[in-house]
C-alpha cells in the first residue's frame, strides 16, 4: 500500500474531490488547496507530489512553481501541472521551470493515476540511487541553483542557460565560495584541456555569468591583481 502524501492545487473544488477520492482508493494520503495562497500556508516538505494547476486567481502555479524550486526545503519536490493550457510552448515552459510532467485537461482519472505513479516511481528510484550525492549534487545560494549532475542553472525557478565554461566557472566560484581565486588557478580548473587561453576570455565569461544569473551577478566579485570570487 502507498504511504506518499500528495496535495492537490486547483480552484474546482470538484475535480480537487474527485482527484482526492481516487487517488486515496489507490492508498494515497491527500491534501487539497485551492488556491497558491492556501497551498503556501501548508509545511510543503512533508509532501511527495504536488498536483498543480496553472491557471488559478492570485498566485499563478507558474509563480508557485519557481517559488517553491527556489527555495531548497521545497526544491525537491515533484510537480506533476494539471491545466487547460494546451500549446507547445506551455508545456515546455512548465518542465523547463522543473516540473516533472504535464497533463493537459480534460484529462482521464486513470490518466492521472497512471502519471502519478510513474513521478513517484522515478522519485522514489532516484533518491535510492543517490542517498549520499544528492546534497554534493546540488549547489545553492539563495535563489541561485546548479544542479551538477544535469548541468542545469536555475535563478529564483527559471532555468537560466549557461554554455559549459560558464556552468563550470560559476560552479568553481561557488564551490570556493569567501575566497579569491587567482587566474591561475580559475584557468587550471576551467580551461586545463585548453593550450592558450588568454586572461581576457575569463574577464568576458565573468561578464556573461553576471548578466545571466541577474541579482546574485553581484555576488561574483572582483579583486583587481588578484582574481574573483564569489562572496559569502
Amino acid at each position: 500500500m502507498a504511504t506518499e502524501r500528495i496535495l492537490i492545487v486547483d480552484d474546482e473544488e470538484t475535480l480537487c474531490e474527485v482527484l482526492q477520492l481516487n487517488l486515496e482508493n489507490e492508498g494515497y494520503d491527500v491534501d487539497i488547496a485551492f488556491s497558491a495562497e492556501e497551498a503556501l500556508t501548508l509545511d510543503l516538505k512533508k509532501y511527495s507530489l504536488i498536483l498543480l494547476d496553472i491557471m488559478m486567481g492570485g498566485i499563478s502555479g507558474i509563480k508557485m512553481t519557481k517559488m517553491l524550486k527556489a527555495d531548497l526545503k521545497t526544491a525537491e519536490i515533484p510537480i506533476i501541472f494539471c491545466t487547460a493550457r494546451d500549446t507547445e510552448d506551455d508545456m515546455v515552459m512548465g518542465l523547463n521551470l522543473g516540473a516533472d510532467d504535464y497533463i493537459m485537461k480534460p484529462y482521464t482519472i486513470r490518466n492521472v493515476i497512471a502519471r502519478v505513479k510513474s513521478v513517484l516511481r522515478r522519485t522514489v528510484t532516484h533518491k535510492s540511487n543517490n542517498v549520499h550525492s544528492d546534497k554534493t549534487n546540488i549547489m545553492q545560494v539563495e535563489g541561485l541553483r546548479l544542479n551538477l549532475e544535469f548541468k542545469r542553472c536555475t535563478v529564483d525557478g527559471a532555468e537560466v542557460k549557461l554554455t559549459r565554461k560558464e556552468f563550470e566557472l560559476l560552479a568553481y566560484l561557488i564551490s570556493h565560495r569567501g575566497k579569491i581565486l587567482s587566474r591561475e588557478q580559475i584557468l587550471s580548473k576551467v580551461w586545463k584541456e585548453e593550450v592558450v587561453v588568454l586572461d581576457r576570455t575569463i574577464d568576458v565569461n565573468i561578464t556573461r555569468v553576471r548578466s545571466k544569473i541577474g541579482a546574485y551577478g553581484s555576488y561574483i566579485v572582483t579583486r583587481s591583481g588578484f582574481g574573483y570570487g564569489f562572496r559569502d
